[in-house]
């Protein structure tokens, strides 16, 4: 067996891989540093044990929609934040309102929003959800005028830690706190 394809190589260049990128890596990118060698399941495995290896220290190593990454803790980022505080974005709950429209409806278009929520919604808003990268036009519904549809990104998802859509919280949970 090649030294490329021992174990502690294989999570050795998996670690060096996931730590220098600024983007999740999918599986099939990650199959690329073993020229396509590695089953998928064997890459699995790969990850979960180096997953194992950073359960004690501040980083962890998480998939989300667009693959594996390292990112910090959540209890970690009171002390990144000393170094670099972060400038959340505050968004309107019109803008708040109009992503968990398109979050839970995908695709809507415009005019399913705004029956949904009760009043027009401007085109600022869809605006500052496209340039944050969160929505993206997706096609367009097959009646008279052609609405445009919308639909979150994977970028809404990796900003979110989430994996699926089906991991964003049951809708009756919202309301009550959970």
């Amino acid at each position: 067996m090649s030294d490329l394809f021992h174990p502690e190589k294989i999570k050795l260049i998996l670690e060096t891989a996931l730590l220098t990128t600024q983007e999740p890596l999918p599986l099939l990118e990650l199959r690329k540093l073993f020229d396509n060698k590695l089953t998928p399941e064997a890459l699995r495995q790969h990850l979960e044990e180096l997953r194992n290896k950073w359960t004690t220290g501040g980083i962890e190593l998480v998939i989300v929609a667009g693959g594996w990454r390292f990112q910090s803790k959540p209890e970690m980022q009171i002390f990144l934040d000393r170094l670099n505080p972060s400038k959340i974005p505050r968004y309107s709950r019109a803008v708040l309102e109009t992503l968990s429209i398109i979050a839970y409806r995908q695709p809507v278009t415009r005019g399913d929003i705004e029956e949904i929520r009760g009043v027009s919604v401007s085109a600022s808003i869809l605006k500052t959800l496209e340039a944050r990268g969160w929505i993206d036009a997706v096609g367009h519904r097959d009646v008279p005028g052609r609405p445009t549809l919308f639909a979150t990104t994977q970028k809404f998802l990796n900003d979110l830690n989430l994996v699926s859509l089906e991991s964003l919280p049951v809708l009756e949970e919202i309301g009550q706190g959970n």
